[in-house]
């Protein structure tokens, strides 16, 4: 029987699997894919620390890889099998499916299962990867690039509304890091505080040139979180934010000025650096690009790569995720395109 990627993606979509909590997803697609005749491989993730990130999980956490047995496959189907939070399960009518993970990947590890499975019965060498981790920091590709598979090819799965991406933006994850001295708020000169300083060099980072892709458009910055003081009658001794900058080209630049920017008003720390990619054209597939992040960065040792996926990455991350039916069967005809035009001119 053909695999229902619809089914299938309301199967995985009720598993909780947020990032850090994975391990369930993990065991159901280990079991899943044993039973569709592939030979199946787990490659464990460590937890990160949890006194150092908010979130993080005991359980086990693994990546999950498949092929038939005693094959180096030519093209490897991959995405992530992470969500962000909040979790919540999978309703449907007529034309969508809803739930968190839906278009964001679950919905395409679905469609990506439903394609290997036709790929093969047609005679090419496929392989299934995936991951945790890449909502986060993208740790399970960085796992996987340790063991890679002899590709060819890797056609990563993201929203991309079923286009091919000519390009993906990179990520540059910056934390910076005030430090003051506490004192009773009615007597500022004897303290110094952490959050003015912090607000200053936000205040200027704003304020720079980022750099601008002619094809591709801007880099573009986020302050994404910010913290810090002890009370309203406190003088602030400690603050810390959270960027994320969105990368058209190399990071060197945008670091340093990131760096000379702050000055000593706060420690800088580069927590993620992921580079921006460009991805070829293939046939007459409609294409796109991607002002996101993916796996791919982390991904170099799996064959030359390739961005596609059924869904709107609009919806993503909201409350509204869903994803159109017709858009998944879609998906599974354009992932056995895309792998066959790439294993048939290889």
């Amino acid at each position: 029987m053909a695999i229902d990627p619809v089914e299938l993606t309301k199967r995985l979509v009720n598993i909780e699997s947020t990032t850090y909590h994975e391990g369930p997803a993990g065991h159901f697609l280990y079991e899943y894919l044993a039973s569709q005749r592939y030979e199946v491989e787990r490659m464990a993730v460590a937890q990160p620390d949890r006194a150092s990130t908010p979130g993080a999980g005991t359980g086990e956490r693994f990546n999950v890889y498949g092929a038939m047995a005693g094959i180096n496959p030519d093209v490897v189907l991959s995405t992530h099998m992470d969500t962000v939070p909040p979790f919540f399960g999978c309703t449907e009518d007529d034309e969508f499916l809803y739930g968190r993970g839906t278009c964001d990947a679950k919905g395409i590890i679905a469609a990506q299962v439903a394609a290997a499975e036709r790929l093969r019965e047609s005679g090419v060498k496929v392989g299934l990867l995936f991951v945790v981790g890449e909502e986060r920091d993208s740790a399970g590709a960085a796992v996987a690039n340790t063991s890679p598979k002899g590709s060819k090819f890797l056609i990563n799965g993201e929203p991309t509304d079923n286009r091919l991406a000519l390009a993906s933006k990179g990520a540059l994850r910056v934390e910076l890091r005030a430090k003051g001295r506490m004192a009773h708020s009615a007597y500022p000169e004897l303290g110094e505080s952490a959050i003015d300083k912090l607000v200053e060099a936000l205040h200027d980072v704003l304020a720079m040139p980022l750099p601008v892709e002619p094809e591709i458009g801007p880099s573009t910055l986020n302050i994404g979180l910010i913290e810090g003081g002890r009370a309203p009658n406190v003088i602030a001794d400690t603050a810390e934010a959270h960027i994320l900058v969105r990368l058209v080209g190399p990071s060197d630049e945008t670091k340093r000025a990131i760096a000379e920017t702050v000055g000593d008003r706060a420690d800088v720390e580069f927590s993620l650096d992921l580079p921006f990619v460009r991805m070829r054209k293939v046939g007459n597939l409609p294409t796109m690009i991607a002002k996101f992040t993916t796996d791919i960065p982390k991904l170099t040792a799996w064959g030359e790569p390739f961005l596609l996926g059924p869904g709107s990455i609009l919806c993503a991350h909201t409350p509204q995720e869903k994803i159109a039916k017709k858009e998944l069967l879609e998906a599974v005809d354009l992932y056995v395109e895309l792998a066959t035009s790439l294993v048939r001119n290889s």
